[in-house]
């Protein structure tokens, strides 16, 4: 049960020039909330507008909530005001407008638990594919979320030494379409691609690479999720959507099971209304265009050059078998093998291979036939423009457009257009990994549930065996019995950027 009391919160900070961008430290009130039984004495500083000329004030804001220990020359968990991780948790889901969270907020406890831990909470707001101005033009189409955050990160560099905490140890988190967002803001750190848009908006004068990334289910890679998608579920011809089992709907009885306790979800489970989200058996058109999406998937991994950890390149033949389908099976399997050793029971888990109740092998057609289809074909660029990243790629004047050759080679809807090469390029963090002009963050941690079905457990391993071609620390696995969901193992998050961080 959580409880807030604040004191003169303050009001929103109007920004109209450089200068203005300047935070003012003594906007600080002092607050509380409790955590558990535990009382958390913190200060707030609230409704801070982060560019000098926004577009929609409503969510270019952030929230700062800051230990009050450290206004006492105290220390939280061995970290001091100068140095305590900066937390930077955006409420992006679906790509939809994801206000600034504050601890009263659905995802109030995990702003709780990071101040708990000593860290600096920035929780800043971002713009959406579905927003409109007052002359009725889109303004919150790609890329306008990314550039948000980045301004968000410039706003709080700029002011270092103004706001607690390192600006050297920005962490970036997020779930779903937040978690894309937060691997993109990871990936293209000072790349020269944004820097036009953060200027219409009168971002601070700052670098806007970052730290760390925490990444839950992220939906990203789009322009390539269509044929990932195909290679994981081709054959399986009908879609279904979740039952009737707790929250966004998870799959009943003896199935994979339910929601681990604490989860947040976002995005996933048809929450925006995609149609292609829907129950039903998909018709021949779709079947035919499953199998082509599919076919196309191995030529793209193996130009990627992938490598597993020790070494050994990913590949797949024409038939989508191979060293990369072995890869991810294995990491089920260390899924699995993790549970176990914590004590579930994987019985009732018929693509599970076991050996006295310890798993040894997956079964990995019992694996896709099992966990299903949540979205029919195209599940990402649909023919009829109808999912939400179709809407993601419109701009000013047009809603939904298609963003891949495939999507426009089969559209069904008359005066369709395609997205520009640019603006899909720069929802992409694989085009940013180990190019020059990007700073790609330090530490990655990957989060795919292994019961997910809102992308394919390709998307995850293809990113986080990019970033570790590069030398990049990445943390990868599918955590067992969980589906798309977030911040639902904030302690072994926390103990992760700890282990870093000091």
């Amino acid at each position: 049960m959580l409880t807030l009391t604040t004191c003169a919160l303050s009001s929103v900070l109007l920004l109209g020039t450089d200068q203005a961008l300047r935070f003012d430290p003594s906007k600080f009130a002092q607050t509380q909330a409790t955590l558990g039984e535990t009382v958390l004495k913190f200060r707030a500083a609230e409704g801070i507008v982060y560019v000098a000329q926004p577009v929609d004030a409503k969510y270019q804001t952030l929230y700062i909530y800051v230990p009050e220990a450290y206004f006492n020359g105290q220390t939280v968990n061995g970290y001091t005001s100068k140095t305590a991780p900066i937390f930077l948790p955006n409420s992006i889901g679906g790509y939809m407008p994801g206000a600034a969270q504050r601890p009263d907020s659905g995802r109030g406890g995990t702003l709780l638990k990071a101040l708990a831990r000593g860290y600096v909470v920035v929780a800043p707001g971002a713009r959406g594919r579905t927003l409109t101005d007052a002359n009725g033009k889109f303004t919150g189409k790609a890329p306008a979320a990314i550039v948000d955050l980045k301004a968000t990160v410039r706003y709080v560099r700029f002011n270092r030494g103004f706001i607690p905490g390192n600006t050297d140890r920005i962490v970036s988190n997020g779930t779903s379409a937040g978690g894309a967002m937060s691997a993109l803001l990871g990936a293209t750190g000072n790349s020269k691609d944004y820097a036009p848009f953060l200027k219409a908006l009168g971002a601070a004068d700052a670098a806007d690479d970052i730290w760390a990334v925490s990444a839950y289910c992220p939906i990203t890679n789009l322009d390539n999720a269509d044929i990932a998608y195909e290679w994981l579920l081709n054959g399986v011809n009908e879609s279904k959507r979740f039952g009737p089992g707790g929250p966004g709907g998870f799959p009943p009885g003896g199935g994979p099971g339910g929601p681990p306790p604490g989860m947040i979800r976002q995005g996933g489970g048809n929450p925006f209304g995609q149609p292609n989200s829907s129950s039903g058996k998909m018709n021949d058109v779709q079947i035919a265009n499953s199998a082509e999406l599919k076919a196309a998937f191995p030529s793209y991994v193996n130009n990627l050059k992938l490598k597993s950890p020790d070494g050994k390149l990913l590949t797949l033949d024409k038939d989508g078998n191979g060293s990369f389908k072995d890869y991810v099976k294995s990491l089920l399997l260390q899924s699995a093998q993790k549970a176990f050793a914590k004590g579930a029971d994987l019985s009732k888990t018929s693509w599970a291979t076991l050996d006295g109740g310890k798993p040894v092998d997956i079964d990995w057609d019992g694996f896709v036939k099992d966990v299903g289809r949540m979205k029919q074909t195209s599940a990402f660029d649909s023919p009829a423009l109808t999912t939400g990243e179709n809407n993601l790629f419109g701009n000013e004047t047009i809603d939904n457009r298609h963003f891949t050759a495939f999507g426009m080679a089969k559209n069904t809807v008359a005066g369709a257009s395609l997205a520009e090469p640019q603006q899909v390029k720069m929802l992409n963090p694989m085009n940013y990994i180990g190019t020059k002009g990007a700073k790609v963050a330090r530490y990655w941690r990957i989060r795919h549930g292994a019961i997910d079905r809102d992308t394919s457990v390709a998307i995850p391993a293809i990113l986080a065996l990019k970033l570790q071609k590069h030398q990049l620390d990445v943390d990868l696995a599918f955590p067992w019995n969980t589906p798309h969901s977030g911040d639902y193992d904030l302690d072994e998050l926390f103990d992760w950027i700890d282990a870093h961080a000091k």
